[in-house]
């Protein structure tokens, strides 16, 4: 797989509502490659790719552009930034961490009050959203509106390393997935297929449902990337998922009942690619299959993610062979769905 291109994509901001960058990297990657693709209103890339044969079912793959991050909501006298959340993130990883203002660039630190000056209980509570700031370096709010307006988004800022096993970096969720529908879309594939790289699923799906409607396919795929809680301290029954186990398969989450043939045939599309393969032991957590599982007159679902620890914070990781595993099993589970084998 594509390694370099998965760097570019983790290291391009594209928090929630701002995934034109993002959009813009995987359309120049695949053009040549599909046969047709459109924006649409909702700024959903949505592709059709034609196959060696005619396809007997109608296959959707689909992954999220978005990356979790902020939102500036007013700006203080003395040039500091409050902010909102876009997306769920863990306030515990967020004071002192560096993020960059998506539209210009500028630089900035998350800041709160110093623990010498805190009193009391406070010295040991996580503080809240609403108490910490982000400093950009501003002299005051004038100086700061030179650079800044109210509904700029903010994105972690971050690095991508990658050792013998692991890939190291921000916004694998779902960016992963995005490589994964990447390399389909570049292969030959056996049957004709769609694919869908849709908006905001961090902030309630919204952009998946506008996709499965417009697609109306009889089968998806959702290529996602999930928390594994593989890490000291967690009782091994309360891991979700482990990395180096290979692919995650969902058989239930807050937001699907996911299709058991489905998730059956998932296992054993694995298993005749040669990868692993595990089962999300939580009921726990949603992505886009609970708006496209729903769509219309429904929809055959079935969700294949990639295991990451830290899911939703500046650095994350995941391991390179459950990213293969993943691509594999799509692979082989998309040809069996679309050759008409279920």
């Amino acid at each position: 797989m594509d390694m370099n291109l998965l760097k570019k994509l983790c290291l391009t901001n594209g928090v929630s509502s701002g995934e034109a960058e993002i959009r813009n990297i995987i359309i120049s990657e695949i053009d040549g490659y599909a046969d047709e693709m459109a924006v649409d209103k909702c700024g959903n890339l949505i592709v059709f790719k034609k196959g060696k044969n005619r396809a007997k079912n109608k296959l959707l793959i689909s992954s999220h552009m978005d990356e979790v991050g902020f939102i500036v909501k007013s700006i203080n006298s003395d040039g500091t930034l409050n902010i909102d959340e876009v997306g769920g993130i863990d306030r515990r990883v967020v004071s002192g961490k560096s993020v960059k203002l998506c539209s210009s660039n500028l630089k900035g630190v998350f800041g709160i009050k110093p623990i010498h000056l805190s009193e009391g209980s406070s010295k040991n509570e996580i503080p809240k959203l609403s108490s910490m700031y982000i400093d950009i370096g501003a002299k005051d709010k004038n100086d700061a509106e030179n650079n800044i307006q109210l509904g700029d988004l903010v994105a972690f800022e971050s690095f991508y390393e990658e050792t013998e096993q692991a890939i190291i970096t921000k916004a694998l969720d779902d960016r992963a997935g995005c490589l994964v529908l990447i390399e389909l879309i570049k292969s030959e594939l056996p049957y004709d297929m769609y694919f869908s790289f849709v908006v905001q699923e961090e902030v309630g799906l919204r952009g998946a449902k506008a996709a499965a409607y417009s697609v109306d396919p009889d089968f998806a795929i959702v290529v996602e990337t999930t928390t594994a809680a593989d890490i000291p301290g967690i009782d091994e029954s309360k891991q979700v998922c482990q990395l180096g186990e290979g692919a995650v398969i969902s058989f239930m989450d807050k937001r699907t009942i996911y299709d058991k043939t489905l998730y059956k045939e998932a296992f054993l599309a694995a298993e005749r690619a040669g990868v692993k393969a595990q089962a999300k032991s939580a009921v726990a957590g949603g992505n886009d299959s609970g708006v496209i599982s729903t769509s219309k007159n429904g929809v055959r679902t079935i969700a294949v993610s990639l295991p990451c620890r830290y899911l939703h914070a500046p650095h994350t990781q995941a391991y390179k062979e459950d990213l293969n595993a993943v691509h594999k099993t799509v692979w082989e589970l998309a040809a069996k769905i679309a050759g008409g084998n279920i």
